[in-house]
């Protein structure tokens, strides 16, 4: 059965074609908001809450491509995510919100980043403005078209290669100050 088929399938009621649905993309959700710079241990509530978003608002969805949709959905959830860590950072002591950070993100990080230069990367991406950030993230490890990140991010085609060529011009300059690797060389 094929992604549009499960898609109508959903749309109608279907709850075991819903259940498939995420089968089929809950990696991709998850690396996408961990991507995005969602903590590892909150990268399942905030996947839990893109499949929540999705299903109450499924039957909008028209005949566009799916991932991207998915994607917009993804990123609005890891914006609110955002949020509420701001307003939380807001209320706690900052001594004791670095101390606690510091351990528990390298942790969980050293789970999912295997290589010191993917935490590096991973780091550099993570320094970068959201406008840069978010289009080097679904070009390079989503595989997004051009077009498909102006649709995700509702901005111009121009202004989509404009963004990538200054995240990566700001990510060489990162990685060489921090003595280089593979991908700032």
């Amino acid at each position: 059965m094929n992604e549009l088929d499960l898609i109508e399938r959903a749309q109608k009621g279907d709850r075991a074609a819903y259940g498939d649905l995420m089968n089929l993309h809950h990696r991709t959700v998850e690396k996408f908001a961990f991507q995005c710079g969602v903590k590892a241990d909150d990268v399942q509530d905030v996947t839990q809450e893109v499949f929540i978003k999705l299903y109450r608002f499924l039957h909008q969805f028209q005949r566009d491509r799916f991932t991207t949709w998915l994607y917009k959905i993804t990123l609005n959830a890891a914006r609110d995510y955002y949020r509420r860590e701001q307003r939380e950072k807001d209320k706690e002591d900052k001594a004791q919100d670095e101390e606690n950070f510091g351990t528990s993100v390298r942790s969980a990080e050293s789970k999912i980043l295997v290589f010191e230069e993917d935490r590096e990367l991973h780091a550099a991406i993570q320094l970068l403005d959201e406008k840069y950030r978010i289009p080097i993230i679904l070009f390079y490890f989503q595989e997004l078209t051009y077009d498909q990140i102006g649709d995700v991010m509702n901005i111009p085609l121009a202004t989509v290669k404009t963004r990538l060529l200054r995240a990566k011009e700001q990510l060489k300059s990162a990685l060489a100050l921090n003595g280089g690797t593979e991908y700032g060389r």
